[in-house]
């Protein structure tokens, strides 16, 4: 019986999976596929580089937007188009330009509508379990 093949990823989907930018990666992580093992391996004990990619940036923007706590169409509505280093987001919170105080806001009300409807949805379920057959 022969031994199963490793299972492998594009460049693209362990950075992602890293939570980091494809382009800010070392040349040789981009040149080739990354086994789950490797990726495992990185997200275990992370390299020098990967560490500073996760603690300066630049960010993907799903990432800024986590940091920024806005959505990744937020960002759009506010101009971001570019990823952003860990001080260029650290900048914005400080300045709190009206568009990101605006989407932080944006945000805050979703968040809080999905806790409502998960209650909701509970309370209903709590209901049907306490219904007589």
């Amino acid at each position: 019986m022969s031994t199963p093949k490793p299972q492998t990823m594009k460049p693209q989907t362990a950075a992602r999976k890293l939570g980091v930018l494809l382009s800010a990666t070392p040349e040789e992580f981009r040149a080739g596929v990354v086994s789950r093992d490797e990726l495992n391996a990185l997200q275990a004990d992370p390299p020098a580089w990967l560490a500073d990619l996760r603690r300066n940036g630049p960010h993907p923007r799903q990432e800024v937007a986590r940091r920024l706590g806005v959505s990744t169409s937020g960002l759009s509505r506010g101009g971001v188009e570019e990823p952003l280093t860990t001080e260029e987001i650290k900048s914005l919170l400080d300045e709190m330009p009206v568009w990101l105080q605006r989407e932080r806001a944006t945000q805050a009300d979703v968040r809080a509508e999905e806790a409502r409807l998960r209650s909701r949805d509970r309370a209903r379920r709590s209901d049907d379990d306490d219904a007589p057959r």
